[in-house]
C-alpha cells in the first residue's frame, strides 16, 4: 500500500484515496532531481526556492506546510521546488549541504541566499518578497 504521508511531505506522488481534508487546494512545490535541476532551477526565468530535503528527517518533514505555502503565495512569481538529497546526492554536494533541511535562494542561476533549518513561514516570505520584487 501507498505510504499517503511520503506523497504530502514530499515524496514522489503515490495514488491513493484521498479526502477534501488530505488535499490542499492550488499550486505545489514542483519535484526535481539531479538530472533535471539545471533545466528547471539553474535556466529559470525567475527566483527558484529549493527545498533540500530527505524523507527520514523530522524537521523536512515540519517544513513541509511551508514550502507548500510559499508556492501557493508565489505562484507565477517563483518556483518553488523540493530535492531529495538522499535520491539526488550531486545537487546536495554541489551546494555543499551539510544539514537538512537546507532552502536555497537561487536567481539567474546562481545561490542569492539560503535558510538551515525550520524558520517561520514570515521569513522565508520576506526573502521572497525581497528577491521576486528586485
Amino acid at each position: 500500500m501507498a505510504n499517503p504521508l511520503k506523497s504530502l511531505f514530499g515524496g514522489k506522488p503515490q495514488p491513493t484515496s484521498t479526502t477534501a481534508s488530505s488535499v490542499q487546494a492550488g499550486p505545489q512545490p514542483i519535484h526535481v532531481s539531479d538530472a533535471d535541476f539545471e533545466e528547471v532551477i539553474l535556466k529559470a526565468d525567475k527566483l527558484a526556492v529549493l527545498d533540500l530535503w530527505a524523507d527520514w528527517c523530522g524537521p523536512c518533514h515540519m517544513l513541509a506546510p511551508t514550502i507548500a505555502g510559499l508556492a501557493v503565495e508565489f505562484d507565477g512569481r517563483a518556483i518553488v521546488a523540493k530535492l531529495d538529497v538522499d535520491e539526488n546526492p550531486v545537487t546536495a554536494s554541489r551546494f555543499n549541504i551539510m544539514g537538512i533541511p537546507t532552502v536555497l535562494f537561487i536567481k539567474n542561476g546562481k545561490e542569492i541566499d539560503r535558510i538551515v533549518g525550520v524558520q517561520p513561514y514570515t521569513a522565508f516570505a520576506a526573502r521572497m518578497e525581497r528577491y521576486t520584487a528586485a
